[in-house]
């Protein structure tokens, strides 16, 4: 396999049933446990629309792809071995690991609340990313300090 992920390795996934969109999709199949794809769903789909009812909007799917895009990170940093010293060095990220990125964050942040269902956990994670708030904005905002910090190696990027 090639180091780099070529056009031909990416995986084409199909829109979902109800709203016939790719990210609603995704978040579902990142949000399955053990094989359940319909609970995944019943999940994600009550949440966006929880999470659409609680921001006064008509559209869920806006809902979410406005949370995804404050969440989604432009930076991270990679560990380079440059003359005997390590160091974290800044690089952008393309457009379909930012939001292989922003779906994690949102899915775990979501798994660590606790003391509701999955569900809410998801819809409250939704609701803090649309207002740039939450872990999984720290998650992101951390990830461009980081970048910002060690920009002065930004020169060993190959």
């Amino acid at each position: 396999m090639p180091r780099k992920t070529t056009k031909s390795l990416v995986r084409k996934v199909n829109p979902d049933r109800k709203y016939q969109s790719v990210l609603v999709q995704r978040l579902i199949n990142k949000s399955i446990l053990d094989g359940k794809k319909q609970v995944a769903e019943r999940a994600v789909y009550s949440a966006i629309e929880g999470a659409a009812k609680k921001l006064d909007s008509e559209n869920p799917v806006e809902v979410l792809e406005k949370a995804i895009a404050n969440i989604s990170p432009d930076f991270e940093v990679k560990s380079r071995r440059v003359g005997g010293a390590n160091y974290q060095i800044p690089f952008p990220i393309a457009g379909h690991r930012q939001l292989h990125f922003a779906f994690s964050w949102l899915v775990q942040s979501a798994r660590a609340r606790s003391g509701m269902p999955y569900a809410k956990r998801l819809e409250a994670e939704i609701v803090d990313a649309y207002n740039e708030q939450g872990a999984a904005f720290k998650k992101k905002e951390d990830c461009h300090r980081m970048a910002e910090a060690n920009r002065a190696f930004a020169h060993f990027a190959r």
